[in-house]
């Protein structure tokens, strides 16, 4: 074991800054969204807010019917013949700062409550932390605690097991109607990923200063898997004496498989166990019941004792990954490297231990004593959510974005019929091909166009040429191969989920090109500072073909027209262009991150960023078919709201409040009372429709 160095108290806590997201570490010059859509295109208006006109969008999500006949539907999924599918009062700009951000608003039709907050026990013997700012858990006792960073998340029904066996019998999946019928809404196993936490937050200082503090910070990153049950008054809770809870952190044993998995790009010279998952970020189910979590800034947990040193056993392939995924010997200041030397580019016995993180890990929510699988067939980069989709011969596809500034949008597609390999014992994840998206250089004049999923593998002669001559290089080091196919850049791909008609929603969140003047032409996006975001939506034509369309532009949900430099505004495609929205700006949301659109064509956006009037991040939804969208929930000073699940009816809501006042009490005490000094906790939040009758269902509001 090299020596480690004595570290140095941080005078200021930089732990979990991940403002690296909107730096780009891409060198290359290929062609970026901007530059597909042609600088000759005319004006379009949009339609509600950006969104795209029904007759005039190839895109336009069919109507749904999928529980429109069901009698068991809440509000939430209940769909109208006619009309909106949005049937509930939006939360008012007034509504929602009139709190001052202290404490979560909801719409006026519904009510919510708090769940599993940082710091509590999962199993019985285990204290709670409540948020006292005089004390931290340790960390054996944050291992059997919810952790922090609460983030993507699903809700598997406690008789999943049940009915995926019967609909193995049958081979085939039973009608969606049916399923909601037969699955419980009542418990379940909530997983959930604990995607950060600073050190002020999770230590109470700046900087670990022992092993200990270290583990602690660790524990309480990862995944938890959770059995939840309600009760007849719709009340949930965490049921603390169920088989079925555990942790996984960064220590926890996991196992590789694909073509990566047994690979030298993964073995130490300390020939140390394979553990962890970190940075969890967004997440998806399997259509076989498993979780899908994925690893993002994994790269801001490695570094040098102290940020001093250089990295070690670096060939030149290595090195130019280091760069490109962006490895400093600072990382993200939680300085684990000081103490743990798993984490210490520059100790050559851990060489390649960087190379363990940045993938999808499947997890079995129904199995505790199954290693989590990280899944190398999917590619390695910074994945921030995944959405699953079956297709007609039954394989599965899989499309991920890479959330940074510059880079990319994948998919992955099986090499066989999820149940067929299933059945063979098999994983649909282990074989098939990794895609990369371009968009071709001739889009419309109405902000849509067609793209190419450009297969990432060393047959192809422009990433040999890069060096990647053999499939795990290609798989670990898929920046490098996207890169040298010409990949089309992006402005951080954040989440992706599948709409009605197998139309994939991307949320690009934003940029922040107005601080560092790069790339004034050249960037992925036809708004030059693109501080508000978008929403893209596509949808194959072919394993290797899909079409494009410009969904919805967020700062044409604001009242009034951005504050720009003209110069900056003349870089914009024209059918960007600001467009005032219907309602005045009332609904106004930027900053699109986390998605779900659910099986009646609604579509869940949770936000993170700076909003505006006041406004703290939020949960907005939209009609798909009409382009309506209204505020739901917003969330608390600092906060980011993440996260999207339902129960099977869709009677309970379940979304996250991350890093409430970025741990600072004097922002908010949240999910506490506000007294100025206990600790914010990251939670869930659990939202119903009022006016429930006796037997559970939701009624109508009152309009």
């Amino acid at each position: 074991m090299a020596a480690v160095m004595k570290p140095t108290e941080p005078t200021i806590d930089r732990s979990g800054d991940d403002s690296s997201e909107n730096i780009p570490t891409n060198p290359t010059d290929n062609s970026t969204f901007r530059e597909i859509v042609t600088s000759n295109l005319t004006r379009r208006g949009l339609m509600q807010g950006s969104m795209a006109v029904a007759a005039a969008g190839f895109l336009a999500p069919k109507p749904a019917h999928a529980g429109s006949n069901s009698a068991l539907g809440d509000w939430f999924s209940r769909r109208p013949r006619r009309g909106s599918l949005l049937d509930f009062r939006g939360l008012t700009i007034e509504a929602a700062t009139s709190q001052g951000g202290k404490t979560v608003t909801v719409s006026p039709d519904y009510e919510y409550d708090v769940l599993i907050p940082w710091g509590t026990p999962i199993k019985p013997g285990v204290p709670e932390y409540a948020g006292d700012p005089q004390t931290r858990p340790t960390a054996a006792e944050q291992e059997n605690q919810i952790g922090i960073g609460h983030d993507g998340m699903w809700f598997y029904p406690i008789n999943l097991p049940s009915l995926l066996r019967l609909e193995s019998r049958f081979r085939r999946e039973l009608p969606s109607w049916l399923r909601r019928f037969l699955l419980t809404s009542r418990s379940g196993v909530l997983a959930i990923n604990h995607e950060f936490g600073r050190n002020s937050h999770v230590l109470g200082k700046s900087g670990p200063e022992t092993l200990e503090d270290v583990r602690l910070s660790q524990a309480a990153h990862g995944v938890s898997c959770v059995e939840v049950k309600s009760n007849r008054r719709g009340k949930w809770k965490l049921r603390k004496r169920s088989g079925l809870n555990r942790r996984i952190t960064v220590n926890t044993p996991v196992e590789f498989s694909g073509p990566v998995a047994h690979s030298h790009l993964l073995q130490n010279t300390a020939a140390n166990e394979m553990r962890g998952t970190v940075n969890n970020c967004g997440s998806g189910p399997t259509p076989w019941g498993t979780y899908i979590t994925c690893e993002e800034n994994f790269n801001g947990y490695f570094g040098t004792p102290n940020g001093e040193g250089e990295f070690s056993g670096a060939n030149d392939l290595q090195t130019a990954a280091y760069a490109r995924y962006g490895f400093s010997t600072f990382g993200f200041g939680y300085f684990w490297q000081n103490h743990d030397p798993r984490f210490d580019l520059s100790n050559p016995d851990y060489a390649n231990e960087s190379n363990r993180f940045g993938w999808c890990v499947e997890i079995d929510p129904f199995n505790p004593h199954a290693k989590p699988v990280k899944r190398t067939a999917m590619g390695r980069f910074k994945h921030e959510a995944v959405a699953m989709s079956e297709l007609r011969d039954g394989r599965v596809a899989a499309y991920m974005g890479d959330d940074q500034r510059g880079d990319y949008i994948y998919k992955f597609e099986s090499k066989y019929p999820w149940r067929k390999a299933k059945a063979y014992g098999k994983s649909p994840l282990d074989e098939g091909k990794l895609y990369v998206g371009k968009f071709d250089d001739d889009g419309n004049a109405d902000g849509t166009g067609m793209g190419t999923w450009i297969e990432l593998t060393p047959t192809n002669p422009e990433i040999a040429a890069a060096g990647l001559t053999s499939i795990e290089l290609v798989l670990t080091y898929a920046r490098l191969a996207a890169d040298a196919v010409g990949a089309t850049k992006m402005d951080r791909p954040e989440w992706s989920t599948i709409g009605t008609s197998g139309q994939v929603f991307w949320t690009l969140t934003n940029n922040d090109r107005k601080d560092d003047g790069a790339g004034e032409v050249s960037e992925s996006n036809p708004i030059f500072e693109n501080s508000d975001g978008y929403i893209i939506e596509t949808k194959d034509t072919s394993s290797t073909r899909f079409k494009w369309n410009m969904f919805s532009i967020s700062r044409n949900t604001r009242g009034t027209e951005p504050e720009e430099d003209p110069q900056l505004l003349a870089e914009d495609l024209p059918y960007a262009a600001y467009t005032p929205p219907a309602d005045g700006g009332e609904n106004v949301f930027t900053d699109p991150d986390a998605a779900y659109a659910d099986p009646f064509g609604r579509l869940y956006i949770g936000t993170d960023g700076g909003q505006p009037d006041g406004l703290q991040d939020q949960l907005t939804v939209f009609d798909t078919r009409t382009g309506e969208y209204k505020r739901l929930l917003m969330g608390v000073n600092n906060d980011e709201i993440t996260g999207i699940t339902f129960t099977p009816d869709f009677g309970t809501l379940f979304t996250n409040t991350q890093h409430p006042g970025d741990g600072n009490p004097e922002l908010t005490n949240f999910p506490a009372a506000d007294d100025g000094v206990t600790i914010p906790r990251d939670c869930t939040l659990v939202v119903r429709r009022k006016y429930r009758s006796p037997m559970g269902l939701s009624l109508p509001a009152s309009r």
